[in-house]
């Protein structure tokens, strides 16, 4: 389940957005071999709000375009691909027989904001920033170079598989 909840007003969101949002979202969980019922939350942000939720969960006073919440915990350098067979869920709560990956913030202002700066469309930016973060509450991470290679990898070839290029 892909839970959608828009909490600003400066940048309208188009059914047919939200849409791919949701398909793109559990596209890129399938893909990464998550088989299992699970719930995904997305909230719709402006700058002011998301640079508020930066500086409370990083320390950083300043905007940003999206932050993920992820619920699992991943070995370093595991990712849940390579661990879903292993994983204990035994001390997992489940919430009505889901699995709750995690949360994420998106900035809508920013996200606008950089597919101008960028010179691609909205939805690319939009869609790339939780293909990033989906696979962020999946174990992935892009502070090392190699991993930051595989990431953008994998982000890449989603984003192709839905025909959304630069």
């Amino acid at each position: 389940m892909i839970l959608l909840d828009n909490r600003q007003d400066k940048i309208e969101i188009s059914e047919e957005l939200e849409n791919n949002i949701k398909k793109m979202i559990d596209f890129t969980l399938k893909e990464e071999k998550l088989i299992i019922d699970y719930e995904v939350s997305v909230i719709f942000v402006d700058n002011n709000q998301i640079k508020k939720l930066n500086n409370e969960f990083r320390g950083i006073d300043r905007e940003t375009d999206v932050l993920s919440f992820p619920m699992l915990e991943y070995e370093k350098g595991k990712v849940y691909k390579q661990l879903y067979t292993d994983y204990d869920f035994s001390d997992y709560d489940f919430d009505d027989g889901k699995l709750v990956l995690g949360d994420i913030a998106l900035s809508l202002e920013k996200a606008d904001e950089q597919s101008k700066e960028f010179g691609h469309s909205f939805q690319r930016e939009v869609c790339y920033l939780l293909i990033h973060s989906v696979l962020h509450l999946l174990g992935y991470d892009h502070i090392d170079e190699e991993d930051k290679v595989v990431m953008r990898k994998n982000e890449e070839y989603i984003l192709n598989k839905f025909n959304i290029n630069r």
